[in-house]
C-alpha cells in the first residue's frame, strides 16, 4: 500500500494529539486511528525492540544504551518515553479516545479496531512491567493515581474488581466489527487500508498469541481460546494479512526501526551480533543475505558483550530494508501469518489442539522465506537439502525447541516477541554475554518501572528488578 502521505499525516497528528491526554477537542476517528496505530508500532519497534534485539543477542551494543543493555544492565531510567509517549500517552489514549468518539456516531469498525489494538497495546505494557495500570488508566484527571492490576488480572479479568480481560475486550472489538458501522476506514487506516475481513483475522490471531503467552501457567485456559479460534476458522493465513503498520518514506515519517538504524544519533550504537549470523550461516538459511546487510561484502559484527572497538559505522552489517523498507516505509510487523502458523504448530504439541505441528511448522519456515523474498524453487531446494532442520523430530520438548528456533529467526526485527517466547519457553537457546552484570549476571526477565511514574504514583513499588519474573514466565 502505498502511504507515505498518510504515514507522514498519521505521525505528526500522534505526536500533537498526545501533548495533553485530556484536550477537550474533539478529534476525528479519521485522525485517530493512525495516529493510534502508528503509536503501537513506535511502541513495539522503537526503544524497547532496540533492547529486546540486544537482549536476544539479535543485535550486538557498540554505543550508548545498547552497550549497556547487552551486559544486561537496566533501570528505571530507561523507556520513560516509552511509557508515557509510546504506550498511555500515546496509543492507549489515542484508541480510549478512539473508542469514546466512534461510539457517538455508531462509527463500529473504528471502535472495534481501537479495541483490539488497544488490547494488543495494553499487552506490550504487561509483558515487558509485569503488573500495570489497566483498568483505571487513561482517565486523565479523574484518576492520576491509577491502582496496578495484576498480570493475571490483565490476561484473565476480575469480575469482582471491574477488569474486563484481554480476551474479552479483543472479542468485544471482533463483536463490534460484525455490527453496521455509519463509517468505516479507508487510507486512514495505515494497516490494512479499511478491509474490515481483515481486522476480523487479525483480532483472531491476537487472541491465539494471548493465549499461547499463558500457556504454561494456564493451559486450559489457553487451550480453550485456541480451540474456538481454530474452530471460527477466521484468522491470518495469508501474508497479505498480516498486521503490519505501513510508514512513510520522508524524514519524520518513517519507521523507528529505519530511523535509529539509519537517520538519528543513535544508527551507530547498535549492529547486527556475530551470534545471529552464525545461526543462520549454521542453519544455511537463505534468509541471511535477505536479513543482513553486508556494505563490505562479508558480514561485519560483533559478539554481545564485546568490549573492544567495534568495527567503523559503515561497514558494520546492520538491519535490511526487509526490516526498515529501502526508504523507511518499513512495514512493522506486529502479527504475521508465520507467527501464526508457528503459535499452532507449538499448540498442537504443548496443549493438543487440533492441527498437524509438522505441517504448520513448515508453513511457517515457507512464509517466512517467502515474505524475506526467496523464490518457491529457493524454498522447496531448501527443504530438500536440510531434512533434518525442515522435520521436526525427538521429544515434544526437542520439538517445541525446533519451532521456537525457527519462529525467532522469522521474528527478526520483532525483538519484543522474540524475548516473550524466550522468557516464556526458554528457547532458542541462548549463551550468556560476554561482560555481563546486570543485577546477577542473568538476561533480563522484565523491564524496571520508571523512575519517574514511581515518583508520580505511590501505587508503583520500587524494587522489582529486572531478574524477577513476570507472571507467565515460568519455565
Amino acid at each position: 500500500m502505498a502511504c507515505s502521505v498518510v504515514a507522514l499525516s498519521s505521525c505528526s497528528d500522534y505526536l500533537d494529539i498526545n501533548q495533553n491526554p485530556n484536550n477537550p477537542v474533539t478529534v476525528p476517528p479519521a485522525t485517530l486511528l493512525p495516529s493510534g496505530l502508528a503509536g503501537s508500532a513506535f511502541s513495539n519497534a522503537n526503544d524497547l525492540n532496540r533492547f529486546a534485539s540486544v537482549i536476544m543477542s539479535v543485535t550486538a551494543g557498540a554505543n550508548g544504551s545498547p552497550f549497556t543493555w547487552d551486559r544486561y544492565n537496566t533501570d528505571g531510567s530507561d523507556f520513560g518515553n516509552q511509557w508515557r509517549f509510546e504506550l498511555y500517552g500515546g496509543a492507549l489514549i489515542n484508541y480510549q479516545k478512539l473508542i469514546e468518539v466512534a461510539q457517538t456516531s455508531n462509527s463500529n469498525a473504528y471502535v472495534g479496531i481501537a479495541k483490539i489494538m488497544k488490547a494488543y497495546t495494553f499487552s506490550i505494557a504487561t509483558d515487558v512491567w509485569g503488573d500495570v495500570p489497566y483498568s483505571q488508566a487513561l482517565q486523565g484527571d479523574a484518576n492520576t493515581q491509577p491502582r496496578l492490576d495484576t498480570q493475571k488480572e490483565i490476561y484473565l479479568g476480575d469480575n469482582a474488581k471491574g477488569i474486563q480481560s484481554l480476551f474479552d475486550l479483543v472479542k468485544e472489538g471482533l463483536a463490534d466489527l460484525e455490527k453496521t458501522s455509519s463509517t468505516t476506514p479507508g487510507s486512514d487506516d495505515i494497516v490494512y487500508g479499511g478491509t474490515i475481513a481483515n481486522w476480523k483475522k487479525a483480532g483472531n490471531t491476537l487472541l491465539l498469541k494471548l493465549a499461547l503467552q499463558i500457556s504454561s501457567v494456564e493451559p486450559a485456559k489457553a487451550k480453550s481460546i485456541i480451540d474456538e479460534v481454530i474452530q471460527g476458522n477466521n484468522y491470518i493465513t495469508t501474508n497479505a494479512q498480516n498486521l503490519a503498520v505501513n510508514f512513510g518514506s520522508q524524514v519524520g515519517s518513517q519507521s523507528p526501526i529505519y530511523t535509529y538504524t539509519y537517520n538519528s544519533s543513535f544508527s551507530t550504537d547498535q549492529l547486527i551480533s556475530t551470534r545471529f549470523v552464525t545461526l543462520l550461516q549454521g542453519l544455511k538459511d537463505p534468509r541471511l543475505p535477505l536479513f543482513v546487510t553486508r556494505p563490505t561484502g562479508n558480514y561485519v559484527t560483533i559478539d554481545n558483550g564485546f568490549a573492544g572497538t567495534p568495527p567503523a559505522a559503515a561497514n558494520r552489517s546492520m538491519f535490511s530494508s526487509y526490516v526498515t523498507g529501502e526508504n523507511g516505509e518499513g512495514p512493522v510487523r506486529l502479527i504475521t501469518n508465520w507467527q501464526r502458523a508457528f503459535i499452532l504448530a507449538e499448540s498442537a504439541i504443548r496443549l493438543g489442539t487440533a492441527g498437524d505441528a509438522q505441517k504448520l511448522y513448515e508453513e511457517g519456515i515457507r512464509t517466512s522465506m517467502s515474505s524475506a523474498g526467496i523464490s518457491d524453487a529457493d524454498i522447496n531446494a531448501y527443504f530438500t537439502a536440510n531434512p533434518t532442520i525442515v522435520t521436526l523430530a525427538g521429544s515434544n520438548e526437542e520439538k517445541i525447541k525446533q519451532i521456537i528456533t525457527q519462529k525467532y529467526i522469522s521474528l527478526y526485527g520483532n525483538g519484543l516477541e522474540q524475548w516473550n517466547d524466550w522468557r516464556r519457553t526458554g528457547y532458542p537457546t541462548l549463551a550468556q554475554h560476554q561482560n555481563a552484570v546486570g543485577v546477577d549476571g542473568t538476561r533480563p526477565v522484565r523491564a524496571r518501572y520508571i523512575d519517574q511514574e514511581i515518583a508520580r504514583n505511590p501505587n508503583f513499588p520500587n524494587n522489582i528488578l529486572q531478574n524477577v519474573r513476570v507472571w507467565w514466565d515460568v519455565n
